[in-house]
């Protein structure tokens, strides 16, 4: 099992195809899709044959990178996944997503593997940036970007295109979100003297 790191709760590993059930579980709850895609199913084949394939992929030159699947240390089970991917051509930015079991909410288990992983960005991977969306409706979401030091910098309007390019989510309308995706970010400067200023005073 390739793990990536461990919180107080979490174990963020790599995805495997005995992930299948779980993933299909979690995109076919309407309440968890319901700011994705409308709360759409997303049918088992799109999951095994699309999906996890995907999720599974992963740069050698680059093995930190990628989907995280997130696993209770406690009960072993799964609560979600994490991404944490590369902007583009900019090497020094990275892409922040998540994706929690409804069962899970409200239990900080986002905003703690979110925040591992750009401690991990920041001071072992040389990210500058990190950027994270969310549809502007999606309360819970922009909480956890808010709780990680994560401001709002910009909204846009996405196309037809990118939602037929999206690898995290299946849709089988092209109609557009009559709203904005909200993109909040942080760089490192700002994360770090925000964990500076949270980090108690040695004895």
């Amino acid at each position: 099992m390739h793990i990536l790191l461990t919180t107080d709760r979490l174990i963020l590993r790599r995805f495997t195809e005995a992930d299948a059930e779980p993933l299909y579980q979690l995109d076919n709850d309407p309440e968890v899709m319901r700011w994705i895609n409308g709360g759409t199913p997303t049918p088992r084949e799109v999951i095994e044959d699309d999906m996890l394939p995907g999720f599974c992929r992963y740069d050698e030159a680059n093995p930190a990178y990628g989907f995280w699947a997130a696993i209770e240390r406690r009960s072993g089970a799964f609560v979600g996944w994490l991404c944490y991917r590369r902007s583009g051509e900019r090497l020094d930015e990275a892409i922040l997503g998540y994706r929690f079991v409804r069962s899970f909410w409200g239990r900080g288990y986002a905003t703690e593997g979110a925040r591992a992983l750009l401690r991990l960005g920041f001071v072992e991977l040389g990210v500058r940036r990190v950027v994270a969306s969310t549809y502007e409706h999606n309360a819970a979401s922009r909480r956890v970007m808010e709780k990680l030091g994560m401001a709002l910098v910009r909204c846009f309007r996405i196309t037809p295109q990118d939602m037929m390019d999206s690898d995290t989510s299946h849709s089988t309308s092209l109609e557009v979100w009559d709203g904005d995706e909200v993109e909040y970010a942080i760089t490192r400067a700002a994360w770090a003297q925000r964990a500076e200023r949270d980090t108690p005073p040695a004895n």
